[in-house]
């Protein structure tokens, strides 16, 4: 069998393994396809007739590496034919009869088509080595896909390479002795105190792992997602990651609407254990638990607050660090609660530009509107909340009417079908009747009558 020699082929193999960080039969299996491509190349070149070549036509053509002597084979897979019309897919019975007797038509041989060495040229050299790069990249794509998939949601270790526009270019491993991949952190999930200078390192949230063809890095990682900020506590609290403590519910804004309003978040605790304060364990002794938090997020503001079943409660420990008086839970069809604070207090709870409330609002999944304590009119409210309940009420006795009027309209027609059945059974019975009397004065009639 002739073969296309290629000098250095196991060091090249290696090579870009070593460098690629791809196992050497990803490697090979990438090079099988370039220079099968690159093939294709030189018989476009070699045959004018170029409309032959669709794309099924090499579909019966494959490389064969030949490691150790350092080359390649062409091969291809041929059907026998009496009378052959296309040499690349068949070939004639006459011919392989010559060689193995036994053949028979319909049967495959696969025949080595290796050109010769000088006839490759440098077009089709040129073809593969274009391929062969596609095809390393693909390969790559598809190991970071594996390799990532399952750690969608979960927190890595980072350290920055190079800035892209706006956007950072971090590398992260998947685990103790990986190879590290590229991973990208665009300008919307990036904290606004982080300084991200060359080789600084970040623990980054993977939002998500692309699939398909894309240039450039194919993992999006945060440093403003939430789920960043629970993973951090699970690390520093043991209560979390044992199960005694649990988090219900984070709100946080990483990137406020104004530059004068740093970040904050807001976290909801509980415990089902008695002897167990859930906020106090996640702030630690004289607070070394959540510092160590928000020195990996560079300062930003941390509230731990206490869930509790009833929303009132739950609302006015959201609104943390306000000291409410009171919650009014005005409408609770539509989650619309009222909270009266001190006046000293209505710019603490509103907080700046709003924060405060907003994160309270998104924890706890109510709408709050603060109020004034010393201003607010009771008498006009509990008349709003009369009339609303009022409202409520008829409405329920309404859909209650229409659901029992509907149920009524069944019964009715369940009673009309079952008498229709009964009448139909009665109706029967009357035909069977007839049919038995019949058939008895037959038989009657026939046992008087003399024997003849």
């Amino acid at each position: 069998m002739s073969m296309v020699t290629l000098p250095g082929l196991q060091e090249m193999i290696d090579s870009i393994s070593r460098e690629r960080n791809l196992p050497k039969h990803a490697v090979q299996a990438a090079l099988r396809e370039a220079l099968l491509k690159g093939y294709e190349r030189y018989r476009r070149t070699h045959r004018p007739d170029t409309t032959l070549f669709d794309e099924e036509y090499f579909s019966n053509f494959e490389v064969e590496l030949d490691v150790e002597d350092e080359g390649f084979r062409v091969l291809a897979t041929k059907t026998i034919v009496e009378a052959v019309s296309n040499p690349d897919h068949q070939i004639a019975l006459e011919e392989v009869q010559e060689v193995a007797a036994e053949a028979q038509l319909g049967d495959t041989v696969v025949l080595d088509v290796t050109p010769d060495q000088g006839d490759f040229g440098r077009m089709a050299a040129i073809q593969t080595k274009q391929v062969l790069a596609q095809k390393l990249r693909d390969q790559q794509r598809k190991l970071v896909q594996e390799e990532f998939q399952e750690l969608e949601g979960t927190v890595l270790q980072a350290r920055v390479l190079r800035f892209e526009r706006q956007s950072v270019v971090m590398a992260v491993s998947s685990g103790f002795g990986q190879p590290e991949v590229e991973a990208e952190l665009p300008k919307r999930d990036q904290l606004p105190n982080d300084n991200y200078r060359a080789n600084a390192t970040f623990r980054v949230f993977l939002k998500k792992v692309l699939e398909g063809s894309h240039r450039g890095p194919q993992l999006l990682v945060s440093r403003t997602d939430a789920g960043l900020v629970v993973d951090l506590f699970a690390t520093e609290v043991p209560e979390i990651e044992d199960e005694i403590v649990r988090i219900v519910a984070v709100a946080r804004e990483a990137n406020p609407p104004s530059r004068s309003v740093g970040p904050r978040t807001k976290i909801a605790v509980d415990t089902l254990e008695r002897d167990v304060d859930p906020v106090g364990a996640c702030i630690g002794a004289r607070g070394s638990r959540i510092q160590v938090v928000v020195n990996e997020l560079r300062g930003e503001k941390i509230d731990v607050i206490r869930w509790s079943p009833d929303p009132a409660t739950y609302i006015a420990n959201a609104l943390s660090p306000a000291r409410v008086d009171e919650v009014r839970l005005v409408n609770p069809d539509e989650r619309q609660a009222h909270v009266l604070v001190p006046d000293d207090q209505l710019s603490l709870a509103i907080g700046k530009e709003g924060q405060n409330v907003r994160l309270a609002a998104r924890l706890t999944g109510w709408k709050i509107d603060i109020k004034d304590s010393a201003k607010y009119d009771y008498e006009a409210e509990t008349r709003k909340m009369e009339v609303l309940a009022e409202e409520r009420r008829l409405a329920q006795e309404a859909a209650e009417a229409e659901a029992e009027e509907y149920l009524d309209e069944m019964d009715e027609m369940d009673e009309m079908e079952a008498d229709e059945d009964l009448e139909d059974q009665v109706d029967e019975s009357d035909e069977e009747e007839e049919q038995r009397d019949g058939f008895g004065i037959e038989l009657g009639e026939a046992l008087q009558r003399p024997k003849s």
